[in-house]
C-alpha cells in the first residue's frame, strides 16, 4: 500500500519539504501507472475489435491477394512472426494511454496545482477545457478523412501489383495523422494563450492572417499524406477558421485590457500620454510664519522685516 505524503496538516500555499514532493511525486506516477496498466490489461481482451476499428479506414480486398488489381484495395497482414503479439501489445497499451488519460491527467494536476497562484489555476482550468475539446476534433477529422487518404495513396499502385499493409505501419500511420491534425487544432489555442499574457495584441495576429493563412496551407500540404487537395483542405480549413475566432477572441481581450488600463499596450521603453493641460489652484490659503525664537513671537515688523535687530 503507498504511504500517504501528506499525513500532517496541508500548507494553504502548498509548500513542503523536498523530501515531501518527491514522495508525493512518487505516489502520483504510482497510481498513473497503475491505471494505465489495468486499462491495458482490460483493452488487450478487446485487441480483435481495437484492430478492426484501426484497419476499417483501408479498402480491404475481399478474395486475398489474387483478385488485386492496383490500388483498388489491400490485404492487411502480419510480416513476421512476432507480428500479432507486438502490435497487439502496442494497441492495447496505446488504449490503455488514452482511456487512462482523465485519471492520470488528474495525478499530474494534482501535483502541480498546490504550486500555482488563483489566477494561474483559472487559466488551467480554461486552457484545459478549450484544448480537450480541439485535440478530440483534430482526431476525429483524422479518422473521417483516413479512408480517402489511403485511397488516394494506394492509387498510385501501378496495375497487375497487390498492395500487402503490414498492421504495425497502419497503426503508426493512424497514431501520425491523429498527433497531427489534433496538435494543429491547438494553434489557435495557443495564440490566445500569448495574448492573454501580453506576448502578442489581436491586431499584430490579424496584420499576419495572409502569411499565417499561406503557411496553414503549406503545412496541410506537407503533414498529409496524400497528392490529393482533399486532405490539405480538411486539415488548413479548419484551422484558418479557430485563427480567425482567435484573433476575434485576441481584440476583445485587447480592449478589455485597454479600458481597464490605457497604458496596457505600451512597451516598456515607451512612454505613456501625460494631460499638460492647466489646472485650477483654486483660493490660496494663508499660512502664518511660525517663530524660530520667542525674541520674534512679540516683535512688530519694521519696514516689512521681523528681525530684533
Amino acid at each position: 500500500m503507498l504511504k500517504s505524503a501528506r499525513k500532517q496538516e496541508k500548507d494553504p500555499e502548498g509548500r513542503m519539504p523536498l523530501a515531501e514532493h518527491l514522495r508525493e511525486l512518487r505516489n502520483r506516477l504510482a497510481k498513473g501507472m497503475l491505471a494505465i496498466t489495468l486499462v491495458t490489461i482490460v483493452a488487450a481482451f478487446y485487441n480483435q475489435q481495437l484492430m478492426e476499428f484501426l484497419s476499417d479506414p483501408v479498402p480491404k480486398c475481399a478474395k486475398g491477394l489474387g483478385e488485386t488489381t492496383g490500388g483498388a484495395c489491400a490485404v492487411v497482414a502480419y510480416t513476421d512472426l512476432l507480428s500479432p503479439f507486438t502490435t497487439t501489445v502496442k494497441v492495447s497499451l496505446m488504449a490503455g494511454i488514452v482511456l487512462a488519460s482523465p485519471f492520470w491527467l488528474y495525478q499530474l494536476w494534482a501535483f502541480v496545482a498546490p504550486g500555482l497562484h488563483r489566477h494561474e489555476r483559472k487559466y488551467t482550468y480554461y486552457f484545459v477545457a478549450a484544448a480537450v475539446p480541439l485535440f478530440l476534433g483534430g482526431a476525429w477529422l483524422a479518422y473521417t478523412i483516413m479512408p480517402v487518404s489511403m485511397r488516394v495513396l494506394l492509387g498510385i499502385t501501378p496495375e497487375g501489383s497487390a498492395n500487402i499493409l503490414p498492421m504495425d505501419k497502419i497503426l503508426d500511420f493512424s497514431v501520425r495523422m491523429v498527433l497531427v491534425f489534433g496538435a494543429a487544432f491547438e494553434l489557435p489555442l495557443l495564440l490566445i494563450m500569448l495574448n492573454l499574457t501580453g506576448v502578442v495584441t489581436g491586431r499584430r495576429m490579424l496584420a499576419w492572417w495572409r502569411g499565417v493563412v499561406m503557411g496553414v496551407f503549406i503545412f496541410g500540404a506537407v503533414a498529409t499524406p496524400t497528392t490529393d487537395p482533399v486532405g490539405m483542405i480538411a486539415l488548413a480549413g479548419p484551422i484558418v477558421v479557430l485563427y480567425f475566432i482567435a484573433v476575434g477572441i485576441s481584440l476583445l481581450n485587447d480592449r478589455r485590457r485597454h479600458r481597464n488600463d490605457p497604458d496596457a499596450a505600451l512597451d516598456d521603453d515607451e512612454a505613456s500620454d501625460l494631460d499638460l493641460t492647466p489646472e485650477s489652484i483654486g483660493e490660496v490659503e494663508r499660512v502664518s510664519p511660525s517663530r524660530a525664537l520667542p525674541e520674534q513671537a512679540t516683535t512688530e515688523r519694521v519696514n516689512g522685516y521681523d528681525d530684533v535687530t
